[in-house]
């Protein structure tokens, strides 16, 4: 179908949103070991609730996809993220956090698969690869600036010395002294609403998915299980989500831990500058999706994640300050191209590959938690240090890819038009 740049608009709304609600969890790492005296594998069970709800609701969300329409099922995505929020902030405790996190989980996992292939066929399926690091771009933007909203909030609520403006008013009159951070989920819940109302009240476009778009039953599903390159790629999405979260949400505990870097300031900037270069890293990628095929960026920018995690967890900590920040520059790439090569792998099915592929985010839940659990056993250096097994499966990827559809580049673009013309 002709692109839709309206669509595809309302998509990267919708990747900022989900972003801001997501990643916000890495800074708050050693608030809430405080908050609820919590040791690293228990403090790692809050984000496997959020990540396990997509390995939970991924399939069954690509089914009432087909049924009631991408709108609906974005409507009542956000409408459970907005409960998922109110839960906590009225009952704040360890196990309603839980919870929460379950519930705000389960309405990214249902948004994640609405969009991803209506951004396929949207943005037209040979800019796919170029659309979704645009994507991650505005995903990116969103995480850079969740953890200085968080450090503003932490900084100035219940401080005399602190802001006296009327927001900061407000949320003090809202949130638990002790716990001035829970107030972001007060933020979570407004958004939440926002988006729901705002989905409600405009007209969005008819997008028709094609036959191999749309999800397909249990059938479907399960034939597509039983294909190597689906598990592949499924596994695939699995490491580069337990990376991602793996680096986010242990960095700043990581900092304070080995080098004594207070979690409020230079560690919630260092997972801002994580999130921010990961957002710079999607421009650099956007140029070079358009000079090289995607393999090859996949494998350059792999290579030196695999460097800057080394440096990270080895280095000094003037060095580790940036270095945690570099991995997620590097791995800016790697989820648009992961699903670009996966979706243009197969000539049908494409939607329920989507549900499959969304499933996959689950190892943001596995990951994390195995870092806390090794940390608790040995030390959280020696548990961050499982992540160069994702990294080196990832790496992979570049070399053994073999999709039937390539990322147009300008030499490609030009070499098509020299065909059509002769």
């Amino acid at each position: 179908m002709k692109r839709n740049y309206f669509v595809l608009g309302l998509i990267l709304l919708t990747f900022f949103v989900i972003s801001f609600l997501t990643n916000i969890i890495g800074p708050l790492v050693p608030d809430i070991i405080r908050s609820f005296s919590l040791s690293l594998t228990t403090v790692a069970l809050l984000p496997f609730a959020f990540f396990i709800a997509y390995g939970v609701m991924s399939i069954p969300s690509g089914i009432l996809v087909e049924k009631y329409g991408e709108k609906k099922v974005m409507c009542a995505a956000f409408f459970i993220s907005f409960l998922g929020a109110l839960l906590f902030v009225i009952t704040p405790g360890y196990f309603s956090y839980m919870c929460s996190l379950f519930f705000i989980g389960a309405g990214m996992a249902m948004l994640q698969v609405a969009i991803n292939p209506l951004l396929r066929v949207a943005g037209g399926e040979e800019h796919f690869a170029f659309n979704s690091v645009l994507a991650q771009f505005f995903f990116g933007l969103a995480s850079f600036l969740s953890p200085l909203v968080y450090s503003y909030l932490v900084l100035n609520i219940g401080k005399p010395e602190g802001d006296s403006s009327a927001i900061i008013s407000f949320f003090e009159s809202i949130t638990p002294k002790a716990l001035p951070w829970i107030s972001l989920y007060w933020i979570f819940a407004i958004i939440s609403v926002l988006m729901v109302i705002v989905i409600a009240l405009i007209k969005i476009p008819k997008v028709e998915l094609k036959g191999e778009e749309k999800v397909g039953g249990w059938e479907t599903n399960t034939t597509l299980l039983k294909n190597p390159t689906v598990i592949f790629y499924f596994l695939a999405i699995f490491c580069y989500v337990g990376l991602e979260q793996g680096v986010a949400n242990w960095m700043s505990e990581f900092l304070n831990t080995y080098h004594q870097i207070d979690p409020k300031t230079a560690g919630a900037s260092a997972v801002s500058w994580f999130w921010g270069l990961l957002t710079i890293g999607t421009l650099l990628g956007l140029l070079l999706l358009k000079f090289m095929d995607s393999r090859k960026v996949l494998i350059l920018f792999t290579g030196a994640a695999i460097l800057s995690l080394a440096f990270a967890l080895f280095g000094p900590a003037a060095i580790a300050l940036w270095a945690f920040p570099m991995v997620g520059f590097f791995a800016s790439v790697m989820w648009s191209i992961i699903i670009s090569l996966a979706l243009n792998s197969m000539n049908k099915h494409h939607g329920a590959l989507s549900g499959i592929l969304i499933t996959g985010i689950c190892g943001g839940a596995v990951i994390p938690l195995l870092i806390g659990w090794i940390g608790d056993m040995t030390s959280l250096k020696t548990g961050m240090i499982f992540m160069f097994i994702m990294l080196t499966y990832i790496l992979n990827i570049g070399f053994w890819a073999k999709p039937l559809v390539q990322n147009e580049t300008i030499s490609s673009k030009k070499n098509k038009k020299a065909t059509n013309n002769e």
